[in-house]
């Protein structure tokens, strides 16, 4: 293995652990918004500061393996994708973090129904395997499990516009108790963007393998 292969599968393994971090981080978010869990909510904002500080390094080890050793063809592609899928994952983190601050606004926690109503869990998991399966495609450079992830995304856009709905619906009911229920918009909002999120890094992932530029296709559409 060159100095270069190593550098680069350095940086797979990074990414994998920045993806694995800001997915651990979404899951606890969401136990503190569903649990009204505050102390784990707290700790979720603390937290972000190493999201950020994975992601500056991250950033740095592209430029470095730019500047050192010039890559090009795939290599090159890897080292953009990976710079871009980085900034995405933190971004993801962002969104968690989001979600923890709407948590220490709670009193106390939804009434079940609600949640089941919305779908919520059902979306999150959905968010959730995304990210499971994006690391797994750029582990093993693997585009046909990055495309599957589009499909998850429609998904998780219809589930988030009947949340809005059934929201909608619940507040005409219930006029006194308007601000909680807002935070559940705001939160399966998120999650949708987290969606978003995953199909820019699916995007990423298709670019470092085959050369394609998706978003030109899109643009052409």
């Amino acid at each position: 293995m060159t100095h270069l292969e190593h550098e680069l599968s350095r940086l797979k393994n990074e990414i994998n652990e920045m993806g694995t971090l800001v997915q651990g981080q979404l899951k606890k978010s969401i136990e503190a918004f569903t649990t009204v869990d505050k102390d784990l909510a707290r700790q979720i904002i603390f937290q972000d500061r190493r999201v950020n500080a994975e992601e500056l390094k991250i950033d740095r080890d592209c430029e470095n393996i730019m500047a050192l050793f010039n890559p090009v063809a795939i290599d090159l592609r890897q080292v953009f994708a990976t710079f871009k899928i980085n900034s995405h994952f933190e971004r993801i983190g962002d969104h968690a973090k989001g979600i923890a601050r709407y948590a220490l606004e709670l009193n106390e926690p939804y009434d079940e129904k609600i949640i089941a109503d919305l779908n919520l869990m059902n979306m999150y998991e959905l968010v959730d395997s995304m990210i499971t399966d994006n690391i797994q495609a750029f582990e093993e450079a693997d585009t046909a499990e990055a495309r599957t992830i589009f499909g998850k995304d429609l998904e998780v856009d219809e589930m988030n516009h009947k949340a809005t709905i059934v929201i909608a619906k619940y507040i005409k009911e219930r006029t006194d108790n308007i601000g909680p229920l807002l935070n559940l918009i705001f939160v399966s909002k998120k999650l949708e963007r987290i969606g978003d999120l995953n199909t820019n890094i699916a995007e990423e992932i298709i670019f470092f393998v085959e050369a394609n530029v998706l978003k030109h296709e899109k643009e052409k559409l």
